[in-house]
């Protein structure tokens, strides 16, 4: 192809093209990579949500494009807005039988509120559900224990959201529905039961730890910090500071290492439950000062005594009611609630969705306020 004294210049003058090609390939990689982060934009950028005073390391860095991906479980989530009453309608309890709460309501929103209720919680087997496969004269009849826990279940609902405000709607009106927990399901995820001893090689403290769990997020602390913490009223706290201390651990309220391990378990699982880290609450320079945590501690102070009462109040007392497969596979107990329960990962639930703003009959105990 090429004259033959070209030929020979060439195999007598090699040159070496690799160089060259593998620079202006890396060059112009970067190029389109440099062009990619202008128009799409950088996918690994984070950005800090400052929980204390500057220059103490108090925040909580997140990526940007997880703060900007909503909870699946908005888009799918059931509304509807409630009928103003004109006045002089008849209740509920007028025209149902068995009606023992939501009785005072319109029948238009008691109907809204019971279709609301099965596609939070049943949406696959409708109204039998709770009331079973029979005729609509029927529906006041207890036959089911899902009717009798759903009553009781609109009570803890109206409670939390008329008694615990200071925790649900600590920045702005978000409240809390059956679609909190229940995400259209029958039994919400993240609930638990006692496990008792988990390390079948150990007695005593060490049968509690060291085996991986759930209730210890996988981990090999305590697996019994909340059943201690959320139901038996443990007190929260970890070993003395000091060195040399007069006391014993025999003594009453005396914090001891188990208690610190525990302790550690419950505030693991805390930041797993709303996808945060320890300086989210706590100074990171002083972890136990009262005195130096952030505003977001009194609101998890709530939230613990909040779960504490619906466990103790609502949930525990149920399991008599409760079929055998329903109770705990250890103890047969009654399944309980935590952090994890509503928030699933995320600072608030539902991402701090306003869930109630339809729903003013879960918003009180009292008579609800239609706008």
């Amino acid at each position: 192809m090429f004259p033959k004294w070209f030929d020979k210049w060439n195999n007598e003058n090699p040159t070496n093209i690799y160089g060259p090609a593998i620079l202006i390939g890396v060059v112009g990689t970067a190029v389109t990579v440099a062009a990619f982060l202008v128009v799409v934009g950088q996918p690994f950028k984070t950005d800090s949500l400052q929980t204390g005073p500057r220059g103490t390391g108090m925040s909580r860095p997140e990526f940007v494009s997880d703060l900007a991906k909503p909870d699946p479980s908005i888009e799918v989530m059931y509304t509807e807005a409630p009928y103003v009453p004109e006045g002089g309608e008849a209740k509920a309890s007028e025209i149902y039988q068995n009606v023992q709460v939501l009785g005072d309501l319109t029948e238009d929103n008691f109907n809204r509120l019971m279709l609301a209720m099965t596609d939070w919680v049943a949406p696959d087997q409708g109204c039998a559900y709770c009331h079973g496969d029979v005729e609509i004269e029927e529906y006041g009849n207890d036959d089911l224990y899902t009717k009798v826990v759903a009553r009781r279940m609109i009570q803890m609902t109206q409670n939390i959201n008329e008694g615990w405000d200071g925790h649900v709607n600590v920045n702005k009106q978000v409240g809390v529905t059956c679609y909190t927990c229940h995400r259209g399901q029958n039994v919400p995820s993240d609930i638990w039961f006692k496990m008792g001893a988990v390390n079948e090689a150990a007695g005593g403290w060490a049968a509690v730890q060291n085996r991986v769990t759930v209730q210890s997020q996988y981990t090999s602390l305590p697996s019994d910090a909340l059943e201690t913490f959320l139901l038996d009223y443990g007190r929260i706290g970890v070993h003395d500071l000091e060195a040399h201390v007069a006391a014993y651990p025999t003594e009453e309220g005396y914090p001891t290492w188990q208690d610190t391990e525990r302790t550690f378990s419950l505030m693991n699982y805390v930041s797993n439950s709303l996808g945060v880290n320890c300086v989210f609450c706590h100074n990171s320079r002083a972890f136990y000062d009262p005195e130096q945590v952030t505003p977001q501690w009194s609101t998890e102070q709530l939230g613990i005594g909040m779960v504490q009462e619906m466990n103790n109040e609502y949930l525990v007392p149920l399991e008599d009611v409760y079929p055998p497969e329903r109770l705990g596979p250890v103890f047969a107990d009654a399944p309980k609630a935590a952090c994890k329960t509503c928030h699933k990962g995320y600072q608030q639930p539902l991402q701090g969705t306003n869930v109630i703003a339809d729903w003013p009959e879960l918003a009180t105990t009292g008579a609800p306020v239609y706008e």
